[in-house]
């Protein structure tokens, strides 16, 4: 595989252009990865991982074989700190509109690194999201000015999620565990503050002692700092007030969640979405 993403990027003369993937741990940016090699050459090609310590351990798993696939060198980068960590320093819990651990923990740290290590006028920079979020890429091209911003997965051949799982079964690796337990994504191992009230169902039925972490360090904080605040929001009687995830769990032990609420999974975009106050 390796040889032949080197073969084919020395034919298309771009020896000396380079791109960097922003490498999730996701099945979108292992396929962007292998795009991008194809088209560079897996030698002008950098993974580039920012760990939030707050992921699954089988996604260590899969970037390395990715990676390893993919023939081009993985940069594995950390803050420090865990997202709760973060939220108790920042006295803030990350939501679906301000995703602080995001910006600190992925965003922030992967660019200081870019300016530092690359060069916009030789380098692009590549995301994993695919085409049927192809609006997210557009809206991410300016935040990332002046590097170009590529996302091959949005070009042709169109691939689904399945189509990019086979692939890497095809290249003898399993995908991430958390497809196979339904997830849509595989960040911060299941739980993500910019998901949404169907993501949190799915984590405490597949992974109820993870959940119940989550759900005790969000009370240690109510606690901690005397505010009634919460990672998701309670919109059911037309009003928008913090639902915690102690009141989502005693709720599903007795009920269901409205059809609203059944279809919201959220959306994880840490290198794509921006806060409302960036």
């Amino acid at each position: 595989m390796t040889t032949k993403a080197n073969a084919r990027g020395k034919r298309l003369g771009m020896t000396t252009r380079q791109a960097l993937v922003l490498f999730s741990g996701g099945i979108g940016s292992f396929a962007a990865g292998m795009r991008t090699a194809f088209k560079y050459g897996a030698e002008n090609t950098r993974l580039l991982f920012t760990d939030t310590k707050t992921e699954d351990e089988d996604l260590y798993r899969f970037i390395n074989q990715a990676a390893e696939a993919v023939g081009s060198e993985l940069i594995v980068l950390t803050e420090g700190r865990d997202v709760w960590e973060l939220f108790f320093d920042q006295k803030f819990i990350g939501n679906t509109r301000v995703d602080i651990c995001s910006r600190i923990l992925k965003r922030d740290l992967a660019r200081d690194w870019i300016n530092e290590n690359c060069d916009p006028a030789d380098t692009a920079i590549v995301l994993g999201i695919d085409w049927t979020e192809i609006h997210r890429y557009e809206r991410a091209i300016p935040h990332w000015k002046p590097y170009t911003l590529n996302a091959p997965m949005v070009e042709s051949p169109l691939m689904s999620k399945d189509e990019m799982i086979q692939w890497a079964r095809d290249l003898g690796i399993e995908p991430p565990r958390l497809y196979a337990m339904g997830f849509p994504h595989n960040n911060c191992g299941g739980f993500c503050v910019k998901q949404g009230h169907k993501a949190f169902e799915n984590l405490l039925r597949t992974m109820p002692d993870r959940y119940a972490y989550h759900e005790a360090k969000e009370q240690e904080f109510r606690d901690t700092f005397d505010k009634d605040v919460a990672i998701l929001r309670d919109r059911r009687d037309g009003s928008t007030t913090p639902y915690t995830l102690k009141q989502l769990r005693e709720r599903l032990d007795t009920g269901q969640l409205t059809l609203s609420e059944d279809q919201d999974w959220g959306g994880c975009g840490c290198m794509v979405d921006w806060e409302d106050t960036e």
